[in-house]
């Protein structure tokens, strides 16, 4: 059964609905044990405090802001725990916004929402009037021991939220804002945009796999003797393209043929529980 993330109400004008929040995505991959070579024991990392010269227990660990490289003001748990706003309990619902107008670069985290029993009717209400008029809703949440503004939008049976960087956690590149702008040709555009439209299909997530990983499995099983040792693969020698025309032309003629894309199975069968 799924862990509940947070536990509270959306608020919207004079309705508060009790909802539950679960995490929608965990990255997944194939994790490793750091191990001593010499005897194959997994080892163990210490936390160790140089002015006492010995091995700490977490239980004796508190929180520092850092005034300088020796000097710590200590802050405890208790004391944050004061300092919540109301959206450690309650998420108010601040604006309506057209998704669209939310560039993908804020997305943070995605949770699923849940409605508590006393609660369905109004969440039923928000979420078909959002669906219709296809609009997100913007909101803050305490999540973490931290404020965060959240969007919220309808999909399939409910509201998923996707907590946003704030504008200042947005980077700065210098190297990406300052590029010069390169003319191309029109009838380079346009070849780009044919070949384009060739590779252009609909969005089937579950198609793709991560095959890395997939290799990864097999050398692990290949040293248990359950499989045969995965071949490397071959690295692409790739550089700068000097004909524009002629390498489109030619990716053109090497794309593959249009294939009819496989029955697509709905997000809610593909979901994992929990």
């Amino acid at each position: 059964m799924a862990s509940t993330v947070w536990k509270g109400y959306i608020s919207f004008g004079l309705i508060s609905v009790p909802i539950r929040l679960f995490v929608a995505a965990r990255e997944h991959h194939i994790s490793f044990n750091q191990v001593h070579q010499v005897c194959g024991t997994r080892i163990r990392q210490q936390i160790y405090c140089p002015h006492c010269e010995r091995v700490v227990e977490r239980s004796e660990i508190v929180k520092g802001y850092p005034i300088d490289k020796e000097n710590f003001v200590l802050v405890s748990n208790e004391e944050l725990k004061a300092l919540e706003a109301q959206s450690s309990e309650t998420m108010e619902i601040v604006q309506f916004v057209k998704l669209p107008e939310v560039d993908p670069l804020y997305y943070q985290t995605s949770y699923f929402s849940v409605a508590e029993d006393p609660g369905r009717r109004a969440y039923s209400l928000i979420h078909k009037g959002m669906q219709q008029l296809n609009l997100a809703a913007i909101a803050k949440i305490t999540l973490h021991q931290r404020e965060q503004i959240v969007l919220i939008r309808p999909f399939e049976k409910g509201l998923v939220l996707h907590t946003l960087y704030y504008p200042e956690e947005i980077r700065a590149v210098a190297e990406y804002d300052n590029q010069p702008e390169v003319a191309v040709q029109k009838a380079e555009v346009e070849l780009a945009e044919q070949f384009m439209k060739q590779l252009t299909a609909d969005f089937h997530p579950e198609n793709f796999k991560d095959e890395y990983e997939g290799r990864v499995e097999q050398l692990i099983e290949s040293k248990q003797g359950q499989a045969e040792t995965p071949s490397k693969q071959p690295k692409r020698k790739l550089a700068p393209v000097i004909d524009l025309m002629e390498a489109l032309r030619k990716s053109m003629a090497q794309a593959p043929e249009e294939k009819k894309p496989p029955q697509r199975a709905t997000a809610q069968k593909k979901r994992k529980a929990g």
